[in-house]
C-alpha cells in the first residue's frame, strides 16, 4: 500500500513538472486564464460528475441504468466567483430534478475561500469599496460593495452565537476596558464606547467573554453586563481589573460580592500626569512609583503622604485623586509578587485594544452599531489566534490563588 502511494505521488509530481515546463511565463500558470484556473474548473466539474454518479447509482453510459427511473439530463451553466477568478462551470442535472450537488451547492455563486478573503480584508479595516477593488485586482473577480456587505453581515449570526455561548464557572481574573468609536444615531454622529471583557481562566488562558456598545456607562449598565455573564455560567470572579469604569464597583459588589475590584495603576498614573508640567513630569512619576511599588500597604500609605507633602502645593488634585480611589487602587498589595504583576495593570486587554484602534482609525463614523460589532468581532478573531500560551508566571500565580481562595479554587 505504501509503495503504491509513493508511485502515485511520483506520477503526480512528474505530471506537474511537465505542465509547468509547458508554461513559458508565470501568467500562463497563475494568470486569470492560466493553467491553475483551468485545472480548478476541470477538477470541480469531475467532482460534480462523481456526485451525480453517486446520486444515480450508476456510471455514465452504464446499461444498468436503463429503467432505473432517473438519468442524466444534460447540464446548466453557472459562474463561480473564486480566488482563481470567475470560473464557468457545467453543473450536471438529472431528469427528476432532485440532484443536490455539494461541491457547488444550489444558489452558491462564490467559493468559501473567496468569502474568507473578503472577511479577512474587512477585519483589517478596509472599506467595502476598497475590498471590491482589491478582490478584482488580485483575483480578477468583479464584486459589488453590496456583496461585501452581504458577506460580512452574515457574520452577525456568528456574533450572536459567540456572545451567548456558555462560560466557565470560574475566571480568577477578569479585565474590563473600553474603546471609543463614532456611530451614526438618529442622523447625528455620537461617540459610543465598546466595552470588552477579557477573562483569564483556570488554565491561565485569555478568553474574550463578550462586547457591549453603549453611549453611557453606570451602575445600571454594568448590572446588565454582569447579569448576562452570570446567566451564561460565570459564577465566580476573584479579581476584576478595571480602568475607573463608572458604576462598576457598585455593580460587581451586587452580582459578585466576593470579587475584589482592582483599579489599573497605570491608568491612575497617566491621569495624574495630565496635570503635571513637562519639566516636573519625570520627578512626579518617580514619586508616584514609590507608592505603587511599595512592599506593603502601610509603606504605600507613607509614600502617599510624602508625595502629598512634596507636591500638593503645586499639583493639588493628584494626591486627593489617589486617596478617593485608594480602596480600589490597593487590593494588589494583599497578594504576592506573582499575582501583583498580573492584576495591577489592565495591559492584558490594552494590548488588544491597541490592535483594534489601528483598525478602527481607518474608518470614519460607522452607520450603525452592528457595523461596529461585525468589524470588531472579525478583528478579534484574528487577534485571538495569537493567544497560544498562558499568561506569564501563571502557574506560580495560580498556586498562590489556590492558597488564598482555597474554598473557591478548583485546580485543573
Amino acid at each position: 500500500m505504501a509503495r503504491r502511494k509513493e508511485e502515485k505521488k511520483d506520477r503526480l509530481e512528474e505530471l506537474m513538472d511537465e505542465m509547468i515546463s509547458d508554461c513559458e511565463n508565470p501568467e500562463d500558470l497563475l494568470g486569470r486564464d492560466g493553467l491553475v484556473k483551468q485545472m480548478t474548473k476541470k477538477l470541480v466539474e469531475r467532482m460534480l460528475q462523481a456526485e451525480m454518479t453517486d446520486h444515480l447509482g450508476y456510471e455514465k453510459h452504464d446499461p444498468s441504468g436503463r429503467g432505473s427511473g432517473n438519468s442524466r439530463n444534460g447540464s446548466s451553466a453557472k459562474t463561480l466567483k473564486s480566488e482563481h477568478g470567475s470560473i464557468p462551470l457545467e453543473i450536471p442535472r438529472d431528469r427528476r430534478g432532485d440532484f443536490e450537488p455539494q461541491v457547488v451547492s444550489k444558489g452558491q455563486t462564490r467559493s468559501e475561500i473567496l468569502d474568507e478573503k473578503i472577511l479577512s480584508l474587512y477585519a483589517r479595516g478596509m472599506s467595502t469599496r476598497d475590498i471590491r477593488d482589491q478582490i478584482e485586482e488580485l483575483y480578477g473577480v468583479a464584486i459589488s460593495p453590496t456583496l461585501v456587505s452581504e458577506v460580512t453581515d452574515a457574520v452577525l449570526d456568528e456574533v450572536k452565537t459567540w456572545q451567548s455561548r456558555p462560560l466557565d464557572p470560574i475566571y480568577p481574573i477578569v479585565y474590563l476596558d473600553a474603546i471609543r468609536v463614532k456611530i451614526r444615531d438618529d442622523h447625528t454622529i455620537k461617540n459610543k464606547a465598546v466595552y470588552l471583557a477579557l477573562g483569564v481562566n483556570i488554565e491561565g488562558e485569555k478568553e474574550l467573554l463578550g462586547l457591549w456598545i453603549a453611549q453611557q456607562e453606570g451602575a445600571k449598565f454594568w448590572m446588565g453586563v454582569l447579569t448576562e455573564l452570570k446567566n451564561r455560567g460565570l459564577q465566580d470572579i476573584f479579581i476584576a481589573c478595571v480602568d475607573g469604569l463608572t458604576g462598576f464597583p457598585e455593580a460587581i459588589e451586587t452580582l459578585y460580592p466576593q470579587a475584589q475590584v482592582q483599579l489599573c495603576i497605570v491608568h491612575q498614573v497617566r491621569n495624574s500626569l495630565k496635570f503635571v508640567s513637562w519639566k516636573d513630569r519625570k520627578a512626579v512619576a518617580a514619586d508616584l512609583k514609590k507608592i505603587y511599588q511599595a512592599a506593603t500597604l502601610e509603606e504605600a500609605e507613607t509614600q502617599l503622604d510624602a508625595f502629598a507633602t512634596q507636591w500638593d502645593e503645586k499639583y493639588a488634585t493628584i494626591s486627593p485623586s489617589w486617596r478617593s480611589n485608594w480602596e480600589h487602587l490597593t487590593p494588589f498589595f494583599a497578594y504576592p509578587e506573582e499575582i501583583r504583576r498580573v492584576i495591577y495593570t489592565t495591559n492584558a486587554i490594552e494590548s488588544m485594544n491597541r490592535s483594534l484602534r489601528k483598525i478602527l482609525k481607518t474608518r470614519g463614523a460607522f452607520p450603525h452599531d452592528d457595523a461596529v460589532r461585525k468589524l470588531i468581532y472579525l478583528a478579534l478573531r484574528n487577534i485571538t489566534k495569537k493567544w497560544t500560551k498562558p499568561i506569564k508566571n501563571w502557574k506560580a500565580a495560580l498556586n498562590q490563588l489556590a492558597i488564598l481562595f482555597q474554598e473557591r479554587v478548583v485546580l485543573p
